[in-house]
């Protein structure tokens, strides 16, 4: 089968199911999951479907499919690993107060901090605060707000609220889309908000997003590129995309 016809099989079949991962396509298909993903990436440029993580959807599925903490944990871990890792490098001296979004990143960040390193750490995201509950080195803070099943995170005006009175050192930001042209990125319009005030309350904002979120965009903008002061990522990024994220002015981590 020529890449055309793949590709626009590919496309019909999406439509049809609605999602399909990766995987499932390199083994409809015969093909590597790199081929599937450069065959994802002409489709969407076309408009036919619109990727999301590990697969895609139709491209009338614009941005507004979020996928569970479960599905998202279970999704590139040793990438996730990897830049959790590198992130540790960029936490603040001793004593400094801390920011720490919702995210199966995040989450891996959380458990690898040293254990001699004392920080003052903030955060919504109920699964971060039962890892950090028993951590001495910790003065952790739960921010109040409604807790929603998909990210296990408070959101809403209290939520907003709480953070508004806050002056973090840094903020680990995590994110369903990247791009030049909407920032960073995700569905759901609470969960935007409780970003943006992360944002708004951090002295220096990272984001922690594995290559498959960079060049995607979903429904709600929380930040500019230009609110962003580094991007922590993995060794899959596309060259074309690690190169608009520094000109954009971004200092990007390859993990």
């Amino acid at each position: 089968m020529y890449a055309e016809e793949r590709q626009q099989a590919m496309a019909q079949l999406v439509t049809e199911r609605g999602r399909l991962s990766v995987t499932v396509l390199a083994h409809q298909y015969d093909v590597t999951t790199e081929t599937v993903r450069r065959d994802l990436s002409s489709l969407e440029r076309m408009g036919l479907v619109r990727r999301v993580h590990g697969g895609a959807v139709p491209g009338s599925s614009l941005a507004v499919i979020e996928a569970g903490l479960v599905e998202r944990d279970a999704a590139h871990p040793q990438q996730k690993d990897r830049i959790a890792r590198a992130a540790l490098d960029l936490l603040p001296p001793a004593g400094a107060t801390v920011l720490i979004d919702a995210g199966s990143t995040t989450a891996r960040l959380v458990s690898m901090l040293p254990r001699e390193h004392r920080l003052v750490v903030f955060t919504h995201a109920v699964p971060v605060a039962a890892r950090l509950a028993n951590s001495p080195q910790v003065d952790l803070h739960l921010l109040p707000g409604r807790v929603r099943t998909t990210t296990q995170a408070a959101v809403g005006t209290d939520t907003v609220d709480a953070l508004s009175r806050v002056r973090a050192d840094i903020c680990f930001l995590g994110a369903n889309g990247v791009s030049a042209g909407h920032g960073v990125s995700t569905p759901d319009s609470e969960e935007a908000s409780t970003k943006r005030a992360m944002v708004a309350s951090s002295r220096q904002v990272v984001v922690l997003a594995d290559s498959s979120k960079i060049g995607q965009e979903f429904l709600i903008q929380f930040a500019r590129l230009e609110d962003v002061d580094v991007v922590v990522t993995d060794d899959g990024i596309e060259p074309d995309d690690l190169a608009v994220l520094v000109a954009a002015g971004l200092d990007v981590v390859v993990a």
